[in-house]
């Protein structure tokens, strides 16, 4: 049941990737939100968890960098927040061969209930 509902999720980053790229999505940065919930104990194992897929992905081509944000409102959820230089760099790293080794140790904890347990955001507009 496992591998059916991970083979879900990854159409459904392939196809949200695909439909980035047709809608001109190749042109700036990408932020990819992935959704955890834990509880109890677990809390530290998803920030453990965080920790060990960040330093395996410390130089991946196109990676800026990455965030683990935890809700105010509900202490047992947390986002991982990665940027990308574009969609082109976030899709040659999502199918190449080392994205499902890397992101395993969080794997366990991602959210099933928001209907996908990520996101993909482009970047239209910024201030700083």
């Amino acid at each position: 049941m496992q591998e059916a509902a991970r083979r879900t999720v990854q159409q459904g980053v392939q196809q949200d990737v695909q439909q980035g790229v047709r809608q001109g999505g190749d042109r700036g940065a990408v932020r990819v939100v992935l959704w955890c919930r834990a509880t109890g104990a677990d809390v530290e194992a998803v920030e453990s968890a965080y920790h060990r897929v960040s330093a395996t992905l410390a130089g991946t081509p196109g990676l800026l960098g990455n965030e683990l944000l935890r809700s105010a409102v509900e202490p047992d959820v947390f986002a991982v927040m990665s940027e990308w230089e574009d969609m082109a760099a976030f899709t040659a790293w999502e199918r190449g061969p080392d994205h499902r080794d890397a992101t395993a140790p969080l794997r366990g904890y991602q959210e099933p209930h928001r209907g996908r347990s990520f996101d993909l955001f482009q970047k239209v507009a910024g201030y700083s």
